[in-house]
């Protein structure tokens, strides 16, 4: 999503090279380049302007201009700004003293909130929570059937009445059956509408007041751009929002939303949504999103989707492979399924400190279900020996293996090619001999 803004604003830092002296007129073009960086990337331009008087402001203040390294200084305090423009520390889920907490999700129909109250769900289970899901949407006979349908996937307990029951008394049987359940989360599904309007605002209204609800997460789309942050400031000041959700982060909008929504709202966005799956909702860390968003990477959310994946064993059994090049083609199909698990191939690659740069060159993002598919169907067609040995696998053999897998013996060598430039690259970064791994 953030990719024109990363190249942008690296483009910008760029002019200052590497001089050790650099004046304020070099500064204020940097800057006006941020600027329109940051307002073709659809960030509020009222949230812009104040962006960039104050990097200017601390640029000036902390004597960047004679600094030995302007440029180095200048992304350290954009950086900064942009953590502070996204709510600094990451903010938490509030909690009743007296369960169930009692969270209601509003916004717009098409935003995607059926589906994020499913994944929140799903991720407080996994935290060792009991949560129950309410339907309350009642203007969308799908609206029900979707999160039911949701909610039996994920083995979350549910409560529904169909659509000709009124909201207030489906959101009161839920808390009651809740309560009844010990559950430590009550999770209401809310109406929406395409547009505001002040019947929808009164019911949502009447909800709240109703349930006094510990949060009110808005979702919003990121995808719909300054609309969501209108959208999500009028219902902050009609119905009294706590907190934000976005989701579709993992499209190819141009994402200044993310960063005009806190500052214009004045709420925090608590998660974000990388996709359609259970498990694409994760929790929103200012700071790795603004390291993302210059280039930097983000190594800690990646080694967490890793850790959830893999598991601390698997890791160590597979980092100490890497380590002693024992690593062979049964590992990599099994590493290559994993990987699958984790996301996107492109998302996995934006998280690496520098990789942004060459991502293009590696051409990630063409790489999809097929490529995988493709690379373990080579793979099983082989003998558990050839796994073992792949430098032992001849002419002959390669062959035998493209027939058996419906491929080709040129796309059984593009594979062994990758597989022995994977391990060599992975027998180096165990080693820690790359500075940014170690």
């Amino acid at each position: 999503m953030f990719e024109s803004l990363t190249d942008k604003l690296q483009g910008a830092f760029k002019k200052f090279g590497s001089r050790g002296i650099v004046t304020e007129e070099d500064l204020d073009q940097a800057l006006r380049e941020v600027r329109m960086a940051m307002l073709e990337a659809d960030v509020n331009f009222k949230v812009v302007r104040e962006f960039t008087s104050r990097v200017k402001e601390k640029a000036l203040g902390a004597q960047v201009l004679r600094s030995l390294s302007p440029a180095q200084q200048v992304i350290d305090i954009v950086h900064q700004e942009l953590i502070d423009i996204l709510g600094g520390a990451a903010p938490q889920l509030a909690t009743s003293t007296r369960p169930p907490t009692v969270i209601m999700l509003v916004g717009l129909q098409g935003s995607g909130k059926t589906t994020s109250i499913a994944k929140l769900a799903n991720l407080l289970k996994k935290q060792g929570n009991r949560p129950v899901v309410v339907a309350c949407d009642v203007y969308r006979p799908a609206a029900v059937n979707q999160l039911v349908t949701l909610a039996k996937a994920l083995d979350v307990p549910y409560h529904e009445e169909g659509t000709n029951e009124k909201p207030s008394v489906i959101a009161a049987h839920g808390l009651e059956k809740a309560q009844r359940m010990n559950a430590t989360h009550l999770l209401v599904d809310t109406a929406g509408r395409l547009h505001i309007d002040e019947e929808m605002m009164a019911e949502v209204a009447g909800l709240r007041a109703q349930l006094a609800p510990q949060e009110v997460l808005f979702v919003a789309d990121a995808m719909a751009g300054q609309d969501a942050v209108t959208a999500a400031r009028e219902f902050h000041e009609k119905v009294g929002t706590t907190g934000l959700i976005l989701t579709k982060m993992d499209g190819d909008a141009r994402g200044g939303a993310a960063l005009s929504i806190r500052q214009v709202t004045g709420v925090p966005v608590k998660f974000i949504g990388m996709g359609e799956k259970a498990d694409a909702l994760e929790p929103f860390y200012p700071d790795r999103l603004a390291g993302r968003i210059l280039g930097m990477g983000d190594m800690l959310s990646l080694i967490e989707k890793a850790k959830e994946t893999m598991g601390d064993e698997d890791t160590d059994r597979f980092s100490e492979k890497m380590k002693k090049g024992t690593f062979d083609l049964q590992d990599f199909v099994e590493q290559l399924r994993k990987v699958r698990r984790m996301g996107p191939l492109g998302q996995l690659v934006g998280m690496l400190p520098g990789f942004s740069k060459i991502k293009a060159q590696l051409n990630v993002d063409d790489i999809d279900d097929s490529f995988f598919n493709k690379a373990e169907a080579i793979v099983l067609s082989m003998t558990p020996w050839e796994r073992r040995h792949p430098d032992k696998i001849d002419g002959k053999r390669r062959k035998r293996i493209a027939r058996g897998s419906g491929t080709d013996a040129t796309q059984v060598n593009q594979l062994l090619k990758q597989f022995f430039e994977a391990r060599k690259i992975a027998k180096t970064l165990s080693s820690g001999k790359m500075p940014m791994f170690r």
